[in-house]
């Protein structure tokens, strides 16, 4: 019993650090991170967002996420408290 209540509270713990984790910027976030992030995007679709990330270059807004094939405007709305922006820097 007295493991059980461990790794329930152990869950508990990581569960509340996904809550209070700071947003992923869509521009710099890799594959995992992007399928970790996103609600409804697995692997794949986050090799997707990178591949158009590459040919099309930085995202300007999470908005523009939707522009990405299989990204519709519900998923980028249901995640936007979760994704950010970082403008790049110019050289």
């Amino acid at each position: 019993m007295h493991y059980l209540i461990t790794l329930v509270l152990s869950l508990a713990m990581l569960v509340s650090m996904q809550v209070v984790a700071d947003p992923v910027d869509i521009n710099t976030a890799d594959v995992s991170i992007l399928a970790g992030a996103i609600d409804g995007v697995g692997e794949n679709k986050a090799a997707t967002i990178i591949a158009y990330r590459d040919a099309h270059g930085p995202f300007n807004s999470v908005d523009e996420l939707s522009k990405v094939k299989g990204i519709g405007a519900q998923t980028v709305d249901r995640n936007r408290h979760n994704l950010m922006v970082v403008a790049p820097v110019k050289q």
